[in-house]
C-alpha cells in the first residue's frame, strides 16, 4: 500500500502561516485520491489554522504534537501526557537569559502534548520578528547549538530542530520517527518535510521511510505532488 506523510512548516504551508488557496484546493483534490497523514510538531488548533479544518479532516490521520497527540477527524486515538522535567525548564531560561539575540516577544517555553517547543524569540513574534531571528539563526546555528547542548545534559530526552525559530524537545524516541509502528513494513511510505537534515525534526522519521522528499518550501512540495498526479494519469 502507497501512503504519503507531509510535515507541514515550510512543507504544505509558509512557516506558522496558512496554506496557498490554490495549493489547498490542489491537496484537496490529492487528498481524495491519496492515503495522506500529516506529522507535524505543532498542536491541533495551530494545525487547523494553517491547513483549515476541510484539510485537516481529509486526512487519514494526523500526528499532532510530533505524534505524541493523534487525531482521525475530531476523534483523539491517543496522547502522551509527559512534562518537561525541572532541571531541563531551568537550562532553557538560562539559554533564553544567554543569548546575544535582542527581542523577546513571550510564550518561550510552549508546552503541548507530549512536546516542548523552545523558542528564543518567541512564539508571540510576528513576521518581521521571526524573520529578524532567522536570519540571526542562519548566521550563528544558535538552535543547534542550544539543542546540541541539551542533548547531551539530558540523555533520555531529545532536542530537534523545528520550524523557523524553535526547538522541540521530548523524551527520546517519542519523535516524528514514533509514528512508523503504524505502518506496515511493506508499505510504500513518502514522506515530505523541509527539516530532514541531521538535527531537524524531520531527520528520523526520513530514515525509516521508502522513499524520504527534502523539500525547501510547499511550492516544491506541490511541484513534487504535480508530477505524481501526471504519472497516474500517464500510466
Amino acid at each position: 500500500m502507497i501512503h504519503y506523510i507531509f510535515d507541514v512548516d515550510g512543507t504544505l504551508t509558509p512557516s506558522r502561516a496558512k496554506m496557498d488557496e490554490k495549493f489547498s484546493s490542489f491537496f484537496f483534490d490529492f487528498c481524495t485520491l491519496n492515503n495522506v497523514y500529516l506529522v507535524t510538531g505543532s498542536d491541533k488548533e495551530k494545525t487547523i489554522e494553517q491547513v483549515g479544518n476541510v484539510i485537516y479532516g481529509m486526512c487519514k490521520r494526523v500526528y499532532n504534537c510530533s505524534g505524541n497527540d493523534v487525531y482521525e477527524g475530531s476523534t483523539n486515538i491517543r496522547t502522551t501526557d509527559w512534562t518537561l522535567p525541572a532541571l531541563a525548564r531551568t537550562f532553557l531560561i538560562n539559554c533564553e537569559y544567554e543569548s546575544p539575540f535582542t527581542i523577546r516577544t513571550g510564550n518561550h517555553i510552549e508546552e503541548r502534548p507530549g512536546l516542548v517547543n523552545f523558542s528564543i524569540v518567541g512564539r508571540n513574534a510576528n513576521l518581521e520578528e521571526r524573520a529578524r531571528y532567522v536570519a540571526y539563526d542562519t548566521f550563528e546555528n544558535e538552535r543547534k547549538t542550544i539543542a546540541t547542548a541539551f542533548n547531551t545534559m539530558f540523555p533520555d530526552l531529545q532536542a530537534t530542530v523545528g520550524g523557523e525559530t524553535g526547538i522541540d524537545i521530548a523524551p527520546k524516541g517519542a519523535d516524528k520517527s514514533q509514528i512508523i509502528t503504524d505502518f506496515d513494513k511493506n508499505d510504500h511510505i513518502y514522506f515530505f518535510g523541509d527539516a530532514m537534515f541531521e538535527g531537524g525534526n524531520d531527520y528520523s522519521l526520513s530514515k525509516l521511510v521508502s522513499h524520504a522528499k527534502p523539500v525547501i518550501s510547499w511550492k516544491q512540495t506541490w511541484e513534487y505532488l504535480t508530477w505524481f498526479q501526471e504519472q497516474r494519469i500517464a500510466n
